[in-house]
Order: C-alpha cells, then sequence, then structure tokens
C-alpha cells in the first residue's frame, strides 16, 4: 500500500486499488500529474486507505477482479461512508454484468474499460476530479446552511422558554429562564441536528410547533400542578419540595443538606438539545415548571458544576437583567 503522496499538497488525492503492480504503474505515470495519487493492492487495502485519508480523497478509481473480495464491494463501502467520492470501476469487458449491478445500485459513477486509452483516461479523471470539487463545495454550503437553520432552532426554542415564564408568571421574571438556561450550559449537551435527509424545513417546521406546543402545556399544567398541592410553603421549605417532586417523577435528584445534585446532566437540556422529533418528557417540563414556582416563593436556584453532578443552592432572587440578555444566553448554545 503506498502512501507516499498523501500530503503532497491541498489538491483532493486519487486512490487507485489494483492487484496488478504493471496497472499501478502504468496509472501512477499517466495520472500522477493532476492529483496526487494512493495506491493498494486489494479491496482490504483501499478500505484502510478509504479510512485514512477518505476527508481528502475527490476520486477512488478500483479495479473488479481483484483476489479476495471484487472491486464493487470497494466502491459500495466508499458510497456508504464517503459519499463525496467520486467513484470509477475499471474492469475487462467479462465482468460487465456486475459492472450493470454496481451501476444500478449507485455505487459508481463512471465504467472505464481495460485496456486504457491514456488520453480518455486522464480526461476522465480530469472531469472526476473537477465533480469532487463541486461536491465539496457543495456540502460545505449545505453544512453553512444548516449550521444557521439549526442555530435558529435553538434560538426559537431559548425564547420559548422565555415566552413560557413571562406568560405563566409576569413579563417582568427573568430569574427562572437565568437558572434553567444556566443549568443547561453547565450540562454541557450536544445539540441534535435533523435528520435532514428525511426531513426538510416544512417539516422542521411543523415538529417544532407540535413538539413545543406539547411542552407548554405541560409545562403549564405542571406548574398549576405545583401550586395546588403545595398551596402557602414555606420559603425556607420550597427547595427540599422541589428536590422531593423531582425524585417522584424519576429524575436523578439527590438532597444534600440545603441544596440537591442533580446526576443526570443532560436531562437539564433535553428541551434545547434534542431533535424536534423526540417529544420532550413529562419530568423535564416539570423541572421547567418548578423554577417557576419557586420564583413564586421568592426563591431562586443557582447551579454549580461538582464533578458528573450539578448542584443547585438556593439563592436571593436577582431583580434586574439587561435586555440582551437573553441575547447572550443565545450565542452560548
Amino acid at each position: 500500500m503506498n502512501e507516499a503522496n498523501a500530503t503532497q499538497d491541498s489538491t483532493p488525492a486519487i486512490i487507485f486499488v489494483d492487484d496488478e503492480a504493471t496497472a499501478v504503474k502504468y496509472f501512477q505515470r499517466a495520472i500522477g500529474s493532476l492529483a496526487p495519487v494512493l495506491t493498494g493492492g486489494s479491496v482490504e487495502e483501499g478500505k484502510a486507505l478509504l479510512d485514512a485519508h477518505g476527508d481528502r480523497v475527490g476520486v477512488l478509481v478500483s479495479d473488479q477482479r481483484m483476489p479476495g473480495e471484487f472491486g464493487n464491494e470497494l466502491l459500495r463501502y466508499a458510497s456508504e461512508r464517503y459519499p463525496h467520492i467520486v467513484r470509477i470501476l475499471t474492469t475487462a469487458y467479462s465482468e460487465i454484468d456486475q459492472t450493470v449491478a454496481a451501476v444500478n445500485l449507485g455505487h459508481i459513477h463512471r465504467y472505464i474499460k481495460k485496456p486504457w486509452d491514456i488520453t480518455a483516461l486522464r480526461m476522465e479523471l480530469k472531469q472526476a476530479l473537477e465533480l469532487a470539487d463541486l461536491r465539496k463545495e457543495r456540502d460545505q454550503l449545505l453544512r453553512e446552511k444548516l449550521g444557521v437553520l439549526q442555530k435558529q432552532t435553538v434560538a426559537t426554542r431559548i425564547g420559548l422558554v422565555r415566552t413560557l415564564s413571562a406568560t405563566l408568571i409576569g413579563p417582568e421574571r427573568f430569574q427562572p429562564v437565568e437558572t434553567y438556561l444556566a443549568a443547561a450550559v453547565l450540562a454541557d449537551a450536544q445539540n441534535s441536528e435533523p435528520d435532514w435527509l428525511l426531513q426538510d424545513y416544512s417539516d422542521l417546521v411543523g415538529a417544532e410547533s407540535v413538539r413545543s406546543g406539547t411542552f407548554g402545556h405541560t409545562v403549564a399544567s405542571s406548574l398549576a400542578a405545583l401550586r395546588s398541592r403545595h398551596v402557602g410553603a414555606a420559603a425556607g421549605d420550597a427547595v427540599a419540595t422541589l428536590a422531593a417532586a423531582l425524585a417522584e417523577a424519576g429524575l436523578k435528584v439527590r438532597r444534600e443538606g440545603g441544596s440537591f445534585l442533580w446526576d443526570e446532566p443532560a436531562a437539564l437540556a433535553e428541551f434545547l438539545a434534542e431533535a424536534g422529533t423526540q417529544a420532550v418528557s413529562s419530568q423535564h417540563a416539570l423541572w421547567l415548571a418548578g423554577l417557576l414556582w419557586l420564583d413564586g416563593n421568592g426563591v431562586a436556584l443557582e447551579p454549580t458544576r461538582e464533578g458528573n453532578a450539578i448542584a443547585f443552592r438556593s439563592a436571593e432572587p436577582k431583580g434586574d437583567f439587561p435586555a440582551d440578555r437573553l441575547a447572550t444566553w443565545i450565542e452560548q448554545f
């Protein structure tokens, strides 16, 4: 397996796999001036090259008939794991049935018959490299676009938390939102991107609408239940009361003096981080409702990271927050 040219320059590399040493030398001599060429002598070596250099490979050329697995297996492997790579099968006429099958399955872009016409081979590889560049540009633009859409989705969710707080306890009450978002940041949960192969933007909007509406309704119901169940709860007992309610709901929360520890931090970011197709649990809705309920009792929570857990301790609610505080939080997600 030859990787000598793997770091030659930033030009997309070509992988050529063939068990015939003469064909490898012939290919390198004909194509080496167009791009770095990495070579292998079997399907397994080709897979290893893909796994080592897949991000910078633009074109894969494989012979069909080799010891062990056939070349179309290598092209199938590449199509599943590295779909940006332009895949070319080269073979003799006797393997035309397998070639047609590979084309029909979408595993190859082009079939080049042996023996090669060097002028035609160079033209084919030049066009394949150009196509690889176009795919790379397209994928980069797509990633940037989807990144913006994902950022917008998270920002909309943060805005909904603020809207719920303003609707349920008053527009001037920002402390529960502050605590909720601070805990979510400490949880360090990774945002789940939508499956853009299965969803378009209208699907995303529809899913977010249903998910957010259900979440908001559950938060409101949970807040009403807390108010009804704990009428006149003393401020000093409020934190312990909420910790008991969260533990009773099945969350991994444990008391520690006048505070409590949350042993599953990722659950604190469930609404913000999970995909729109995932319904928000009633336990998470209870968490936000609990913060709103605490605020009504004149109590706030201050979260801090302690190892693999997050500790919540009672604190005095803050009175004033900057007008751009919500925007500051959005930038952190």
